[in-house]
């Protein structure tokens, strides 16, 4: 065999090599949310006596509408809706104001704020909670939405570094343009930094939004009230509820994958385009 033909086995291997494993691992990705909606359609008899992946004889649709109806499910995603919306908008604002001043301005103590940021980022989270809990409960918000607010918001350091690195690639001639023009640099930063800093609102919409959507933590240990549950936590209180109805509990962790998908779907090409151009160099 000629090194030609060895060289074309060679690449033929490699190409399905790559494709055997993007099968793989796309299957380990979908296997949870496939086990989910297939136990979620079956009795609570048929959960132990079937196989993990046998299709039930009947399909037992009642377990949405028990896990939706009973779990307050609704209450959930309105709870969850208000976090993000309200979290995603500070957390654009804070990260652009804070991004635009550590970028285009020049004092006393600039390189200091920034290595502090970082290191806050690199402390983990869970080793300060007794720390935050304190706070929380000093300012007087635990149990309250505002408790989540102000983790959401004011712990997101990733956001300043992505809106930075976006700042960068802006020049600073278009600032220095509108400032002779008579502009304010509240002006500047309104009519000209944050609509050039679109691709990385997109991305911290995105990481952020699911991010919050997600989360089990914060809900569970700063908002516990009833009334105050968001689709984490409302999935968490079946396991008391309804004990081992594993039925029940699958057919709410398909309620709640059912939004993100349909967003997905809708705006993949954005999603893409957003991760794309709002990334770090």
């Amino acid at each position: 065999m000629s090194a030609k033909q060895h060289s074309t086995l060679l690449g033929k291997v490699l190409v399905a090599l790559k494709y055997i494993s993007l099968i793989v691992i796309t299957l380990v990705c979908l296997a949870p949310i496939i086990l989910a909606a297939v136990t979620s359609l079956k009795s609570k008899t048929e959960v132990y006596d079937l196989g993990v992946l046998q299709l039930p004889e009947t399909l037992h649709f009642e377990n949405y509408i028990t896990a939706f109806v009973d779990g307050n499910m609704l209450n959930g995603f309105k709870n969850t809706a208000i976090m993000v919306g309200v979290s995603l908008i500070f957390v654009i604002l804070n990260g652009t104001m804070v991004a635009y001043i550590l970028s285009r301005f020049e004092f006393r103590g600039k390189n200091l704020l920034k290595n502090a940021f970082l290191f806050a980022s690199l402390v983990p989270s869970m080793s300060v909670q007794v720390m935050v809990y304190r706070i929380i409960s000093a300012l007087g918000v635990y149990n309250t939405r505002m408790a989540g607010f102000l983790l959401y918001i004011g712990t997101d350091i990733i956001a300043i570094y992505i809106f930075m690195q976006q700042l960068s690639t802006i020049s600073v001639s278009l600032d220095e343009a509108a400032i002779i023009d008579g502009a304010s640099y509240f002006t500047v930063y309104r009519r000209i930094i944050l609509p050039l800093l679109r691709p990385a609102i997109a991305t911290m919409v995105i990481i952020k939004g699911v991010g919050i959507y997600n989360d089990f933590y914060i809900p569970y240990q700063y908002m516990p009230k009833n009334s105050l549950r968001v689709v984490a936590t409302t999935l968490f209180q079946f396991k008391g509820q309804y004990g081992t109805q594993w039925e029940v509990i699958c057919a709410g962790v398909v309620i709640t994958v059912v939004p993100i998908l349909i967003i997905f779907i809708l705006l993949q090409k954005q999603i893409y385009n957003g991760l794309i151009q709002g990334s770090v160099k």
